[in-house]
């Protein structure tokens, strides 16, 4: 679950009141966030990742006083200053090729206020945080903070070409040209593709053509950084998915909201239709129904009771005909039905420890048949020196394609071609682990025991669950035989034994690959992988590959364990 380092004296200058271990750990007992380490300033805290709002100092220290009675109901939102013009961003139509979405606001500090270290760093914190999780590592959103008292309105989105490019980054010293960025900094090794196409990439520029940023990927040092002593500063997000985008703002208002800050819309102007930005920043109002509280919890509590119950959780309801309407802050985008209002109130009142009833079960203190069968196989592999694999059963279209196995299942509009296929085989997974290792040493040893869905026409989603060993072995030596030896020690350890009849099997060389039989029924596959195959992947290595179908061996273990 997602975690993050906080400063434990930021949260208790929030909470207002010294509290000790046991007390904060029996406070966030309440909430959907773990006490992980406190080390003198360090608080390590782990949350559910709907609790995103609790990983920044400002969000768990507004929860904790609410928790402790200390303040409660809604958290004031405050009002930006009568005078500061309403900033707006032009965005181009060209960016609607890789990053169509942007939202943002404008962060005011009080009077007498400015931008501080622990703000300072509490927002670089959280920022990353973000964009680790409802982010996506920048993939669906990303966030930027820029210095509004030395930019220009208005600020244009736009798709450039990169050789027309040159910026300060962040982290540098001088200026560079576009190529030269994306080809040497290690930033644009990691996120250039989600800002580039084509040899063109996005730029954020301000009315004086200051390049603020090039989204997702890094800040310029000179409009695009926000420094101690700031009193302004513009927050913006840009993304693949507008909920995403929407989101990560109002999280990322949290920190500064926490200390007073004020937020104003920032207006975005698309090529056809503008937006106000108004949602971003606002409350949300969710209708909470008396009946899903009586429903769901079990149990009727008096309308007053319910208000302090919200009012703790940081809050506000307001009487309706058949419940209340409750007044959401945009960082907390989790709560979305009257279920998740319900959770809330639960939460605040506490969870008490009660006698618990266990059901009769057939399965009670052991494993299910099928499983301790599964875990056997896996000792089995691990036994013959293979390293264990824990693969994904979406897989790449490309490995797919490679090996010729038509009858995996594609994915309509997959997110990434890396996940585009459902896997008919573990073989799939397999070629993928060998091309990500060939710089490794050899003989290389895998196995995987795992999932694959095979089509079937008679199940209603069209596809059934199967479980698979896949085990290949790479190395001068290997081949054939060794696929072959290694399926019958399986089959053989289960007290079975099968046929073996030559096949022509995808992504396997002809003649040397052949299908195992018990009654009949087909129980393993087992082959050498074709060289082009291995030319793809970059294999330098022969790579015998086998394959046993554990759903179809299954009833004849079951059948020599009852004998």
């Amino acid at each position: 679950m997602p975690q993050s380092v906080l400063s434990a004296n930021r949260v208790l200058e929030l909470v207002g009141q010294p509290l000790g271990r046991a007390e904060l750990e029996d406070q966030l007992f309440r909430s959907k966030a773990e006490l992980k380490e406190w080390t003198e300033d360090a608080l390590t805290v782990e949350v559910t990742p709907d609790r995103l709002d609790l990983l920044s100092e400002g969000g768990l220290g507004l929860f904790l006083q609410g928790s402790l009675g200390a303040k409660t109901g809604a958290v004031p939102i405050p009002e930006p200053p009568a005078a500061l013009d309403r900033p707006s961003v032009i965005v181009e139509a060209g960016v609607a090729t890789l990053r169509p979405y942007l939202a943002g606001a404008l962060l005011s500090a009080p009077p007498g206020v400015a931008l501080d270290a622990g703000l300072y760093a509490e927002a670089i914190r959280f920022q990353e945080v973000l964009h680790a999780t409802i982010g996506l590592d920048r993939r669906a959103a990303s966030l930027g903070l820029y210095p509004w008292e030395r930019l220009r309105p208005p600020i244009r989105y736009a798709l450039e070409p990169v050789d027309g490019v040159r910026f300060q980054p962040l982290d540098g010293a001088a200026e560079v040209e576009g190529p030269r960025f994306f080809a040497e900094h290690a930033m644009a090794q990691k996120y250039g593709r989600l800002g580039r196409s084509n040899g063109e990439c996005l730029t954020l520029r301000d009315a004086e053509d200051e390049i603020l940023s090039l989204p997702p990927i890094l800040n310029s040092r000179k409009a695009g950084e926000i420094r101690i002593g700031d009193r302004t500063i513009l927050l913006e997000s840009t993304g693949t998915r507008a909920t995403r985008v929407e989101e990560a703002v109002g999280l990322m208002l949290l920190p500064f909201i926490a200390r007073g800050w004020a937020p104003s819309a920032l207006r975005v102007e698309y090529p056809d239709h503008a937006d106000s930005g108004m949602d971003w920043i606002s409350p949300r109002r969710l209708p909470f129904t008396a009946s899903t509280l009586r429903d769901v919890a079990g149990l009727s509590l008096p309308d007053p009771e319910v208000e302090a119950w919200l009012g703790r959780a940081r809050l506000a309801g307001s009487k309706a005909a058949d419940g209340w309407w409750v007044s959401t802050p945009p960082w907390r985008p989790d709560l979305q039905t009257s279920v998740d209002l319900t959770e809330e109130v639960l939460d605040a009142r506490g969870l008490s420890p009660e006698e618990a009833l266990l059901p009769p079960s057939a399965t009670r203190g052991r494993r299910l048949a099928d499983t301790r069968y599964r875990r056997q196989v896996r000792h089995y592999l691990l036994g013959l020196g293979c390293v264990e694999l824990r693969t994904p059963v979406l897989v790449s279209a490309r490995h797919t394609d490679l090996l010729g196995r038509s009858s995996a299942i594609r994915i309509v509009n997959p997110v990434s071609e890396l996940y585009a296929c459902v896997r008919d085989s573990i073989q799939i997974s397999i070629v993928g682990v060998l091309e990500r290792n060939v710089r490794y040493a050899y003989p290389q040893a895998y196995s995987d025991v795992g999932p694959v869905v095979v089509p079937d026409p008679h199940d209603p989603s069209g596809g059934a669950t199967r479980w698979h060993a896949g085990i290949a072995l790479a190395g001068e030596r290997a081949g054939f035989a060794d696929a072959a030896a290694w399926t019958d020690y399986l089959l053989g350890a289960f007290g079975a034994q099968g046929v073996r009849e030559p096949a022509e099997l995808p992504g396997t060389i002809p003649g040397r690959a052949a299908r195992v039989r018990i009654a009949g029924e087909v129980v393993a596959e087992v082959g050498e992988l074709a060289p082009a195959v291995l030319t793809d992947l970059k294999v330098p290595m022969p790579v015998a590959w086998g394959e046993v179908d554990l759903t179809a061996l299954w009833p004849f273990v079951r059948r020599t364990e009852s004998a």
